[in-house]
């Protein structure tokens, strides 16, 4: 049964519906979630957008266009479902379709770290079939799924053996119909030093789905081998003006990260860097100037229909130093051309946070159920239906513990917990601002030693902050656990443990404020009477900086129940 109850804190109207239907033993009832989120950057003015396009832990973005319409993906490692596919009409405004890899018999992550899978997703669309190549890093290599629509469904992996050793592939059509993939591989012979990789061509068969011909050489370490550079990748090829152009990033993927550049009159080469390189670039700026953007790199470059040509790439904010708990983000930028090749920053100059739109016409007004993915915004879920796609679990499910729908999401405890490396009963969204909050009401009632339910601030498997229900020592506690590494127990440390607030079955409210480096904890038994439960905690644990890796922080919903096996 649902009765209708005031929650004026935890929804964007007055009243919100309770639902009251009795749940089975170690079951969690969430009934609603609210992301707010609101950073301290400048607003676009008439005819300008906002970076980044993509807040949060959105890396890697690879993008296409089919006629009026482009589609963007982007990594998402171990975290399932994989490879959100996006959708556009403006290159600002944007709409996550679907995922990739939304079936769990697609890949196998097993117990993946978060920050292994899947890596830098390249799309291209030729004669109605649109092909995403990526690859399972430690789960099986590199591979090709294919799709009709974008939105899905995706075809299972066709697996490319011949690119074993490789990551980052893509694929180009040539106007003559061949294709070719190209991707990272290793160097010919003994690589010269740590992060010595090298770009390598083949020919593909679209229609056999495989490579074919010799595998060439095309770049050996990077623009300049004498200087060493370091992880040449995610490289993409296309046709202008007669020339071949080869974009890759090098530099590796933190504050030294860039953009470079070369071009042939031959797809298999050879190549000539251009005579600016990086193309892009933020390693060059002072380090203290204020509200920095950096680590920029791992472009794709689209071509509008006027001709303008765009670029989507990776970046991050950092809050302080290079700590940033938002992940590496999707920005945009114009893509200029001087003597033949293309520019995007110039030597100490700054990405900008906001810009002069393509020459596109802006999109609708949003629909209100389409999430936002730039600016400030706020986002309820209210489980009356499937869950969005822009939710997301640790690895693939092997089995259902959830169920959404009818105004609750149950989330069944099982004996998988954070500090596991599987999959354990966590449901979660990306953080998406270094201000941003997350709010949930719930009910659960423990039933023996060891069950507990709540929400969790959440970067992998060894770093994470979870507030929730508890039965410890026969007695029903509301606690705050944290992990800060691998050598903190796998169920984390208590920070603050205090008697239940509620009767069982009774509803509690939740609330997680992240601050920059700085988290806050906080529970109240009615709307908007919040009680401190944990305040200043450190946030930096959170941070790519510290938890290392490739992802970024998430909030979510989790229930553990420790059954007849061990967290």
């Amino acid at each position: 049964m649902r009765i209708v109850a005031c929650a004026a804190a935890l929804a964007l109207a007055a009243c919100a519906t309770v639902d009251q239907s009795p749940a089975p033993p170690g079951t969690a009832v969430f009934d609603r979630f609210l992301y707010e989120g609101q950073d301290a950057q400048p607003d676009p003015g008439p005819g300008q957008y906002r970076n980044p396009i993509l807040q949060g832990f959105y890396p890697d973005p690879s993008i296409t266009r089919v006629g009026d319409d482009f589609y963007l993906v982007t990594s998402t490692f171990a975290w399932f479902p994989g490879i959100p596919v996006f959708h556009s009409r403006d290159l600002v405004t944007w709409r996550q379709i679907g995922n990739a890899i939304d079936r769990a018999d697609q890949l196998d992550f097993g117990r993946l770290g978060l920050s292994r899978g899947v890596f830098a997703p390249a799309i291209e669309h030729h004669r109605g079939t649109f092909y995403i190549l990526n690859t399972c890093v430690d789960c099986g290599g590199n591979f090709l799924i294919t799709a009709s629509d974008p939105a899905g469904p995706w075809s299972d992996p066709v697996w490319l053996p011949e690119l074993e050793g490789g990551i980052d592939p893509s694929l180009f059509f040539d106007e003559d119909g061949r294709a070719w993939i190209l991707n990272n591989g290793p160097p010919e012979g003994t690589p010269l030093y740590e992060g010595h990789r090298a770009i390598w061509i083949q020919e593909f068969d679209p229609a056999a789905k495989r490579t074919i011909g010799p595998r060439t050489l095309l770049v050996n370490g990077g623009i300049d081998l004498s200087q060493r550079p370091i992880w040449v990748e995610g490289p993409h090829i296309f046709r202008k003006d007669g020339f071949y152009y080869l974009i890759a990033a090098e530099g590796g993927t933190a504050i030294g990260h860039s953009q470079v550049v070369l071009r042939s009159q031959r797809v298999a080469g050879p190549y000539v860097p251009g005579p600016r390189n990086p193309i892009l670039t933020q390693r060059d700026l002072p380090a203290d100037r204020p509200s920095p953007i950096t680590s920029a790199g791992h472009a794709d470059f689209v071509q509008l229909a006027d001709g303008e040509w765009w670029a989507t790439f990776l970046a991050v904010r950092p809050y302080a130093g290079d700590h940033y708990n938002t992940g590496r983000e999707t920005f945009l930028l114009p893509v200029a051309w001087e003597g033949g090749w293309p520019v995007m920053t110039r030597p100490g100059e700054t990405i900008p946070y906001v810009h002069r739109r393509p020459s596109l016409p802006p999109a609708r007004t949003a629909n209100p159920r389409r999430l936002a993915t730039s600016g400030p915004f706020t986002d309820l879920e209210e489980f009356d239906a499937l869950l969005g796609p822009h939710w997301m679990m640790p690895r693939n499910p092997r089995e259902r513990w959830h169920e959404v729908g009818g105004g609750a999401l149950r989330i069944r405890g099982r004996p998988v917990g954070l500090g596991d490396p599987g999959n354990p009963s966590f449901l979660a969204r990306r953080q998406q601002h270094l201000n941003a909050a997350a709010t949930t009401r719930f009910r659960f009632v423990p039933q023996r030693d060891g069950d507990e339910a709540g929400m969790a601030a959440f970067q992998n498997e060894d770093f994470w902050y979870f507030a929730g229900l508890a039965r410890e020592n026969g007695r029903d506690v509301l606690k705050l656990e944290r992990r800060a590494g691998p050598r903190d127990p796998a169920r984390g440390i208590i920070l603050a443990s205090i008697p239940s607030p509620v009767a069982p079955g009774e509803p509690l409210w939740l609330r997680i404020e992240a601050r920059g480096p700085t988290y806050h904890f906080a529970y109240a038994t009615r709307a908007g009477n919040w009680q401190p439960l944990f305040r200043n905690a450190d946030g930096t644990i959170l941070s790519t900086r510290t938890a290392g890796g490739f992802v970024g922080a998430v909030f979510g919903l989790h229930a553990f129940s420790p059954g007849q096996g061990t967290r």
